[in-house]
């Protein structure tokens, strides 16, 4: 057995993805790294100039115990408290989402456009964007952050995700210019109120598909945000409608779906008056992951 002062960086990283490679960590390696950082209060990318470094009995007794949660099935932003999405690390609770690599896909779709209306110019007045089912909020604060001429909307049915959302606009410098809505929908949205954008990532696993989801995701993430009906497409056949009201002339409805719902969710928008689908975001294993409608 390997004395504890043998324990060094690089051997805790060998032997830790190892271990929850075993016990079925889809991405091992990066748990480990994250877990060690975590420990040792330092950077990932801070590990990898430290490989040979020994690491003293206070952070690996605070790394077993993390290791021991994770192989437990225990996310990793729950045991750090944090999740990167778009180079900005957010807070991350039992009462959202995990932020997820797909999202940003939705993100970089929605700054496009933003680019080409600032560049062509269409009035003076503020780009409004309203983000339905904020969940941690960083999708608002994403365009918020890269949009300083955005006036944003934050809505979400839980007031437990958006007390979330409300701590990561503060730690990122934009609650000033993100208004939180405790709603259903559009439901507690002032009747008034017009937007240059709608964005969403609703709810879209199917009845089915809960079974099939990992037990990480199953038990530890909020059922609320994923399950969206017996179909998985309920919640974007309710959100359309009503998002084709909501939209300016022109606007703009940019929603994440699950590829499963792809044909069904191009029926939906065909079927909705005032939308017109417009394309097709793919992610980058070209399955299809954002669709995109304007509303005319």
């Amino acid at each position: 057995m390997l004395q504890p002062e043998s324990w060094t960086v690089g051997r805790l990283l060998e032997w830790t993805a190892d271990y929850l490679k075993q016990r079925g960590a889809d991405s091992p390696r990066l748990d480990a790294e994250v877990l060690l950082a975590e420990a040792l209060g330092c950077k990932r990318i801070e590990l990898y100039t430290a490989f040979s470094e020994v690491v003293d009995e206070g952070p690996r007794g605070k790394f077993r115990e993390l290791v021991k949660r994770r192989a437990e099935g225990v996310p990793v932003a729950h045991l750090v408290g944090h999740r990167e999405f778009y180079s900005l690390s957010f807070r991350v609770t039992p009462d959202v989402l995990i932020p997820r690599p797909e999202t940003e896909f939705l993100v970089v779709k929605l700054l496009d456009l933003a680019a080409e209306r600032k560049k062509a110019a269409l009035g003076s007045d503020p780009i409004r964007i309203c983000d339905i089912g904020t969940g941690s909020g960083i999708i608002a604060i994403a365009a918020a952050v890269h949009l300083p001429q955005a006036e944003l909307v934050a809505v979400d049915v839980s007031r437990k995700a958006l007390e979330v959302a409300r701590e990561n606009a503060r730690d990122h410098g934009v609650e000033d210019r993100i208004e939180f809505i405790e709603s259903d929908l559009f439901g507690a949205v002032p009747a008034d109120r017009r937007f240059d954008f709608v964005v969403s990532n609703p709810p879209y696993i199917s009845q089915s598909e809960m079974a099939e989801l990992a037990p990480d995701v199953r038990d530890h993430e909020p059922q609320g945000a994923l399950l969206g009906g017996e179909q998985g497409s309920e919640v974007i056949e309710r959100l359309l409608p009503r998002a084709a009201e909501r939209l300016l002339p022109g606007g703009h409805l940019l929603v994440e779906i699950s590829p499963t719902i792809h044909d069904a969710t191009l029926e939906l928008i065909a079927a909705t008056d005032g939308l017109q689908f417009e394309e097709t975001v793919k992610d980058l294993a070209r399955l299809p992951r954002v669709v995109r409608a304007v509303k005319c």
